[in-house]
């Protein structure tokens, strides 16, 4: 009996709900879990990082094994790592094993992303108005994922301590798997590949270390650890696209980058974690250490923002079918610098209220956001690589918010500025305004990613791709050498 459409929803939304919840844990969390563990300003960057390292490594490289092994068996695998290493964390007796299960963790996120995601592109063919409708669905789950993960480890700990949270995250991982496993048949690419293992173990080497190095720069970027690693990452990302050039069935075939589709979403995706994703992550430190706010009132306080978007990333799809997914990726980008420049301007005294504002006016389009980059991950890549589509557009996300988020704690908590709330509000200021800047030149650069143009059979100029808000403006209906090139 095969599974019902609704059911594949339900289950892709609540895996990236999980996935989110289990993101965000550490930001509640955090003072409890350092003083519980004796951890020091390192090991509290290392934890709030490490699940990033762990999304980062394994979202393309899980999506791209999902597409050819099966996504839900790729969901049903990423649900018993992550109950496995939130266990590890919830035991942790040093903040090192913690930071190793959290990475564990990411990699479980991982698979759940890509192929709860990948699952949907398999049953709603871009371009119809179902596939509108369940981006907005799973759109809505990743906002409501941090909307609800800091306020949910904030009442575990209250009840039980720091560790609840992981037990409890562990519990509806075990949940989510079982009832994947039951309601859902699977789905897989139509041409079976072999995996990619040069690819997959170059890419994650690649983005492991890149991503460790940021997590170094935040107490000290100028170390020669820190230089050489991020310029290793580097080069091992660029061997990565030298090998998948050279390869017959690359998990991703460079020329992708070519379509513009493709490149518009990615590049969305590299600006949302920059700059908003990045700003909130570290709002909640500035609203505690420099305001004095509960752990409780910072996390009601961003259901401004994550909220907001849980709501416009399901209204979306009453957006004019005319207004394609580029132009709502740009314009919504610049709707969020507005939102992140209202933040400016908090002093010691302010009630931390006064950042509802600003966070609710990029909620509104955060949310539009999610929507179409949810859409257009699975649209802008061939048919039968969904999963793997879901998993580049959320590998930019996630490095975009490694780095958004290592520059803001760097210029936030700089040397020179003053001591204490006055010069972390101060920092944070000029944090904004770098993180509004990486929004802002995600917003130009996703409008220049115009569909390309070629002659028409009567010698007048025609698209060569569809731009339009289903979807449609999508590698998967381009008979150009993009699609050709993949498999």
């Amino acid at each position: 009996m095969r599974s019902s459409s609704g059911a594949t929803v339900a289950v892709a939304s609540a895996a990236t709900f999980l996935a989110l919840i289990a993101f965000t844990t550490p930001l509640a969390t955090l003072p409890a879990t350092a003083a519980a563990l004796g951890t020091g300003p390192e090991g509290q960057a290392w934890i709030l990082s490490s699940m990033s390292i762990g999304l980062g490594v394994a979202l393309l490289s899980s999506g791209a094994v999902a597409d050819d092994l099966g996504r839900r068996r790729a969901l049903v695998l990423g649900s018993v790592v992550l109950a496995v290493s939130s266990v590890v964390c919830a035991l942790s007796p040093t903040t090192a094993v913690l930071v190793a299960g959290r990475i564990g963790a990411g990699v479980g996120g991982a698979a759940l992303i890509a192929a709860g995601l990948g699952l949907i592109g398999h049953t709603f063919p871009a371009g119809t108005p179902e596939a509108r409708r369940t981006s907005g669905a799973w759109g809505a789950a990743l906002g409501a994922g941090i909307a609800i993960g800091p306020l949910l480890a904030t009442g575990a700990q209250e009840l039980a301590g720091w560790a609840a949270s992981y037990w409890l995250e562990a519990l509806l991982a075990v949940v989510l798997g079982v009832v994947a496993r039951v309601a859902l048949d699977e789905s897989r690419a139509e041409r079976s590949r072999p995996v990619d293992i040069p690819g997959v173990l170059l890419l994650t080497a690649g983005v492991g270390v890149l991503l460790t190095g940021l997590v170094e720069a935040r107490t000290g970027p100028t170390r020669p650890l820190v230089i050489a690693l991020v310029l290793g990452g580097l080069v091992l990302l660029a061997v990565w696209l030298w090998v998948e050039h050279q390869r017959p069935a690359p998990m991703i075939d460079p020329e992708l980058f070519r379509s513009p589709p493709f490149l518009a979403a990615t590049l969305a995706a590299l600006a949302t974690g920059a700059g908003i994703i990045a700003t909130t992550s570290f709002l909640l430190t500035v609203m505690s250490r420099g305001l004095g706010a509960s752990a409780v009132l910072g996390a009601v306080v961003l259901l401004a923002w994550s909220a907001t978007g849980v709501v416009t990333s399901l209204l979306a799809r009453r957006l004019p079918a005319s207004w394609s997914g580029r132009i709502q990726l740009a314009v919504g980008l610049v709707v969020v610098a507005v939102g992140q420049l209202m933040l400016l301007g908090a002093t010691p005294e302010s009630s931390p209220w006064r950042y509802v504002p600003g966070l609710l006016v990029a909620g509104i389009t955060s949310g539009v956001v999610n929507s179409a980059l949810g859409r257009e991950a699975v649209a802008s890549v061939p048919a039968g690589r969904a999963a793997m589509g879901s998993g580049a557009n959320n590998t930019a996300r996630y490095v975009g918010s490694a780095i958004g988020t290592t520059v803001v704690a760097i210029v936030a908590t700089r040397p020179g500025l003053p001591a204490g709330p006055a010069g972390l509000l101060q920092g944070f200021d000029t944090a904004v305004v770098v993180a509004t800047v990486f929004s802002l030149l995600g917003a130009v650069a996703v409008f220049a990613c115009r569909p390309r143009r070629r002659p028409s059979r009567e010698g007048g100029p025609a698209p060569e791709q569809a731009d339009s808000g289903d979807g449609q403006g999508s590698a998967r209906r381009d008979p150009g050498p993009p699609q050709a090139a993949v498999p």
